[in-house]
């Protein structure tokens, strides 16, 4: 019985590793095995940034993101919590939000409401720690009021540029990563930490991070999985055959670390 439970932890064990790492330019890639392994791949790496950095400088700053991937991945941390398989310095991580929906913070929507119910709710995160983006005021005025916060926090004069430890993104189908859209408004901001953007596919607005906030992080993780995935990937990391460019692919931190996440079915292009 013992040489089976050691046969099968180990076999978990193995899954959770990399099938491959390789860096194409800056960028370091590791391809796991499937989206069970990338989402636990991401939550191991949020929580041993979070307690170096809790424990080297007494804080961990880190910008979440929405969608699937990341509900996954914060369901994993929000189960390390309780049954105190990773214990984090929860007391020392400010949580902020790289983007948001429109939509009040309730709303089924809400990037906030989707951390909020899968993990934040379920750690011992001091309140005042929680930085959400207040989607329900005018867009302009969410991200303008964002920005604010943001220098408060940060202690940032308006001349310099906060240094996130962890910008956590996605990419989507047709290379979109936080609200950065292809033929935004949004991908021209050089000033701005923070923009609305109408998103046309949406017929909305957004309130989103800019390239400069985003390439001024100290880390900078993409997660992305899924066979939907492998065409853009490709393009984003090798480069589209027919010149065409992807938001996803401005995100190139200036003095930082670029890492993707993906599984194997993403990774067909690669």
């Amino acid at each position: 019985m013992a040489d089976c439970q050691r046969g099968t932890a180990s076999l978990a064990s193995a899954r959770l590793q990399p099938t491959r790492t390789f860096h194409i330019d800056a960028a370091e890639i590791r391809v796991l095995p499937d989206p069970a392994a990338l989402a636990r791949a991401a939550a191991d790496e949020f929580s041993r940034l979070a307690r170096e950095s809790g424990a080297t400088r007494g804080v961990f700053t880190v910008a979440l993101s929405g969608g699937s991937t990341p509900k996954a991945i914060f369901n994993l941390l929000a189960t390390d919590h309780a049954s105190g398989a990773s214990p984090l310095p929860w007391d020392k991580i400010q949580i902020f939000f790289g983007d948001e929906r429109h939509v009040p913070p309730d709303h089924a929507d809400s990037n906030f409401r989707m951390a909020n119910e899968h993990l934040l709710s379920k750690v011992p995160i001091p309140a005042a720690n929680v930085h959400r983006i207040e989607g329900e005021l005018d867009a302009p005025t969410a991200a303008t009021r964002y920005e604010t916060k943001l220098r408060h926090v940060f202690h940032t004069a308006t001349s310099a540029m906060p240094r996130f430890d962890l910008i956590m993104l996605g990419m989507g189908t047709d290379g979109h990563t936080a609200s950065l859209f292809p033929g935004s408004s949004a991908l021209d901001e050089t000033q701005s930490l923070v923009c609305a953007t109408w998103v046309e596919k949406f017929n909305s607005h957004r309130i989103t991070f800019t390239y400069p906030l985003i390439n001024a992080a100290a880390r900078v993780l993409f997660v992305a999985g899924g066979a939907d995935k492998t065409a853009m990937l490709g393009h984003v990391l090798r480069g589209d055959p027919s010149g065409q460019t992807y938001p996803a692919q401005q995100i190139r931190p200036v003095n930082g670390q670029l890492v993707w996440l993906v599984d194997e079915a993403a990774a067909g292009m690669l």
